[in-house]
């Protein structure tokens, strides 16, 4: 926290929805909890002097090993907190165009690709599941 944060005001956090289209299905990438293996999807903290689509961008890469394009505008936010503190987390949409094999934190955690549809029944935090339907629907342009 800095000095001209204080103590109420919310951490701003981004997290990525990170699709891909396999023939007529639409997959998101869901990634495992550093310590309890939940499914979640990649999220951190908006660095100072990073905007909330360079940071969404660095967090699939270093917690997932994606690398793809921010599309459209974002989905959303959702409060949550950690570490005792109040976190604003923005959701945004990623297009992955690649997939590494080793990543940063590949030791880790683990990365699984579901069926769009079934990816909301399996994330573990109830604050990000509306954002699958979203994602959905901007993906095929409703």
């Amino acid at each position: 926290m800095t000095d001209s944060q204080s103590s109420s005001e919310p951490i701003q956090q981004a997290c990525v929805v990170p699709f891909r289209r396999q023939a007529e299905r639409i997959e998101i990438c869901l990634i495992t909890s550093l310590k309890k293996g939940r499914w979640i999807l990649p999220k951190g903290i908006i660095d100072p002097g990073e905007t909330r689509e360079e940071s969404a961008l660095k967090e699939a890469l270093e917690e997932a090993g994606l690398h793809g394009r921010i599309v459209g505008k974002p989905l959303g936010t959702y409060e949550d907190f950690k570490w005792g503190s109040k976190l604003h987390v923005t959701v945004l949409l990623m297009e992955v165009t690649q997939a590494d094999d080793e990543w940063l934190e590949s030791d880790v955690r683990e990365r699984s690709w579901v069926d769009a549809m079934q990816a909301a029944e399996i994330l573990a935090s109830p604050a990000q599941r509306p954002f699958i339907e979203s994602a959905i629907s901007t993906i095929l342009g409703n």
